[in-house]
């Protein structure tokens, strides 16, 4: 295995991609917004749409040549298909505030974060939420239902054929799993969905070989084998299972936090940390936060490169921005977002909305009970006011993968090895100018009144 076609499924993007694994190269071949339809019976996402994007790159990659297809998604997400592998329903999308109708009678039969570490999330984000309230709102075609399917097996059986479940996106705060057992939590067993959810496969077996109507649409060689495929924050975790202890940061949409080989901390389900199950099936203590999108939004969509000027204006002016635009999720829920020393415009918004970010990493990282150097992967990775607050207010070294994902190199490894070393990462160590760490000690006690 050298040539790996992957399809990655973002919540705001899809792409497909071929990663070499003799050099670690990774080429984009096409990307596409993932669009939400708000038409229909309750917003979902264009799962035909992505199936055509999906074809289409998918032939790029065949005219490359690869070896195999692996597949990697995001989380929150399942896909409810009939006896003959079509829609039973449309695939709903995780911000629908549809299951919050049912909260009441869905906490009464969901499991304790005890046995699944899977808090109460708001809206859909327990996928065990999403079938219960899609099962009681619309009874009649949940009824069809034959196989209901993580979004990332979604994917491998549109491919293969082969229906499977996996633990990655079983343990991504569904409710559906317990992590400590590796097993499907008593949820499945007290609604009857036990029939329901295919065997469970690892996330690097193959499942089979690409459908002949697929090697025929994409000119993919017949017998190019189709891996089960992996929850995308647990493909950015792949490249370092095998340097715990250390914390790695995937992020995208959302900032993952993920300690292996951490100090044993109590997990407090009430701040957003939750334990997921990486590619070998081992429970791995997790904080998160909307990282990206509250980026996105407090810059206006607006990314730009802030100065040295710029750090320093806001460093010195004690410029912060404190949590959360997003109070229902990350480690300081209720609070709401605001300035303290002004709001800053231009490349001081840059500086402290990094700052902001990074303050809340380090957060996250303690209370994932974090050790070791830190791996940040994704959109954050380049950014680099970003890394150095990150390594003075956790002081220590800070890797940056410098934009890359993380997520297509992970979803590869998968087939096989990388044959050599990839692209040195950004080595950033804790800054010791007292103007760096007083701001930290100053975040820490201005958000501890916020």
């Amino acid at each position: 295995m050298r040539r790996i076609a992957v399809l990655d499924i973002g919540k705001t993007n899809a792409k497909v991609l071929v990663v070499d694994l003799a050099t670690g190269a990774e080429e984009v071949l096409a990307r596409t917004p993932n669009a939400v339809v708000r038409g229909g019976l309750y917003p979902h996402h264009d799962l035909d749409a992505l199936w055509g994007f999906a074809l289409a790159g998918l032939k790029l990659a065949a005219a490359r040549g690869v070896d195999a297809v692996s597949i990697t998604t995001h989380g929150a997400a399942c896909v409810l298909v009939d006896e003959a592998g079509a829609l039973a329903l449309p695939m709903l999308d995780y911000e629908h505030d549809g299951p919050d109708t049912l909260a009441a009678e869905y906490g009464a039969v969901r499991p304790g974060f005890a046995e699944t570490g899977s808090p109460r999330l708001p809206v859909g984000l327990n996928v065990g939420a999403q079938v219960f309230w899609l099962s009681r709102a619309h009874p009649a075609e949940f009824a069809r239902v034959r196989h209901v399917l993580m979004l990332a097996q979604y994917w491998s059986f549109r491919l293969s054929g082969v229906a499977a479940s996996e633990a990655t996106s079983l343990g991504c705060h569904t409710d559906l799993w317990n992590p400590w057992a590796g097993r499907f939590s008593s949820l499945v067993g007290r609604m009857g969905w036990e029939g329901l959810f295919p065997p469970v496969r690892k996330a690097a077996d193959v499942l089979g070989p690409v459908l002949p109507e697929v090697a025929e649409a994409t000119g993919l060689a017949v017998g190019t084998p189709v891996l089960c495929g992996i929850h995308d924050s647990n493909a950015s975790l792949v490249p370092h299972l095998a340097e715990a202890p250390c914390g790695v940061l995937s992020t995208g949409t959302w900032m993952i936090v993920m300690a292996l080989g951490g100090r044993p901390v109590e997990l407090d389900a009430s701040r957003d940390v939750l334990v997921n199950v990486n590619a070998l099936g081992q429970p791995v203590p997790t904080a998160r936060f909307m990282g990206g999108r509250e980026m996105d939004e407090i810059m206006g969509g607006r990314i730009v490169e802030p100065s040295p000027e710029d750090l320093r204006a806001v460093l010195e002016g004690r410029v912060m921005a404190m949590p959360s635009l997003h109070p229902d999720t990350g480690p300081f829920p209720g609070k709401r977002f605001g300035w303290i020393g002004g709001e800053p415009e231009g490349g001081a918004r840059m500086a402290a909305a990094s700052f902001y970010a990074a303050m809340m990493g380090a957060e996250c990282l303690d209370l994932a009970g974090a050790e070791g150097p830190v791996i940040v992967e994704g959109a954050f990775g380049g950014n680099l006011a970003f890394l150095r607050m990150l390594a003075t207010a956790t002081g220590r070294v800070v890797r940056g993968s410098g934009q890359g994902a993380g997520t297509g190199l992970g979803a590869a490894l998968l087939a096989g090895p990388l044959q050599a070393k990839g692209p040195a990462a950004v080595e950033v160590l804790p800054e010791r100018d007292a103007v760096w760490t007083c701001y930290v000690g100053a975040w820490r006690e201005a958000v501890a009144h916020w």
